[in-house]
């Protein structure tokens, strides 16, 4: 029989989809919606740092705020109405009636409220938490060391006060990303989510004003999380969540063999609903009985750099060998 569960964080799923932190997981309906459709987990919508430091409105939001794929909402007033507490309410409800795992999400730039919330939320009954890194450069005093240096220290503070396990999500844009997952590691978190998806921005040229680019992903978009998590995968020391661009089964079962331990769905659900998820879940299912898998174990990070015999594949030969076979 085939196995498709696995462990993510030291927490069993009984597979490798996740509903990644959106409106889709913002309400304990939509919560047990992704598990009825066979979801192994889901990570529930980000409460905002802006929402637990009651002194900042929405009016003072910049373009840190903007560039973030929950932003619109957040802007609108919509992701207002989940405050700190009901935040918590929603993490216990949705324990005891959707009956997966459900993780916790937070988007912060800062590590100034961790010690008090964070408590909090290891009593809430969260099986994990995502910390979803949103520092971005804007002066030219930023370097990429500073904004690494800050980005380890929202982790090492998280680490200090959290006594459930949790991962971090950050953008593709870092100089050094190996180096930064082993930083990562060493701080405390037990997986790393590639990559979080920052919303374009655009400009509205009518009103003159700043406006939100694309909204989904599109399933072209998996490449960069494929190939920094086939890097990744034996040597980083630490799991990882494959982000943006997984849109279907045949997606899924890539990023397993480059080293994914899971998987995180958010767009493709909003374009053909909640179904894609059990239909995910047989793509995988039924490309391991083709290929005589009986768990998700043997196959994950078959793919990898690490485990290749010519791993000048997937560096720069990789690059000239696409583009001498254009003609």
């Amino acid at each position: 029989m085939t196995n498709t569960s696995v462990t993510y964080m030291g927490i069993p799923l009984r597979n490798p989809v996740i509903v990644s932190s959106s409106s889709l997981t913002g309400t304990l309906e939509g919560v047990k919606k992704a598990a009825s459709a066979g979801a192994g987990a889901v990570v529930l919508k980000s409460l905002f740092e802006e929402q637990i430091d009651a002194d900042l409105s929405v009016q003072t939001a910049d373009a840190d705020t903007l560039s973030h794929p929950e932003a619109s909402e957040y802007l609108s007033g919509l992701g207002m109405q989940l405050g700190p507490n009901a935040y918590l309410d929603l993490i216990s409800q949705a324990k005891k009636e959707a009956q997966i795992p459900v993780i916790a999400s937070i988007n912060c730039v800062s590590t100034r409220w961790w010690g008090e919330y964070a408590t909090q939320l290891s009593k809430s009954g969260a099986d994990g938490l995502e910390v979803n890194v949103s520092y971005l450069p804007r002066t030219l005093a930023d370097t990429g060391l500073s904004v690494e240096r800050h980005t380890l220290a929202i982790v090492e503070k998280v680490a200090q006060n959290l006594s459930i396990p949790f991962s971090v999500k950050i953008g593709p844009n870092f100089s050094a990303i190996p180096h930064l997952a082993g930083e990562i590691r060493k701080a405390g978190a037990k997986a790393l989510v590639l990559f979080n998806r920052f919303y374009q921005l655009d400009v509205d040229i009518e009103n003159m004003s700043l406006t939100a680019g694309v909204q989904f992903s599109n399933p072209q978009e998996y490449n960069n999380s494929l190939r920094w998590i086939s890097f990744l995968y034996g040597t980083a020391g630490i799991e990882l969540a494959a982000s943006t661009g997984v849109h279907d089964g045949e997606t899924l079962v890539k990023m397993l063999l480059s080293g994914a331990n899971v998987v995180q769905v958010c767009s493709t659900v909003y374009k053909h609903g909640y179904p894609i998820i059990g239909k995910m879940v047989q793509t995988l299912t039924d490309w391991m009985e083709a290929h005589s898998y009986r768990s998700t174990d043997e196959l994950i990070g078959l793919l990898c750099r690490e485990k290749s015999d010519n791993p000048q594949q997937y560096d720069r030969l990789q690059y000239i060998k696409a583009l001498t076979s254009i003609h």
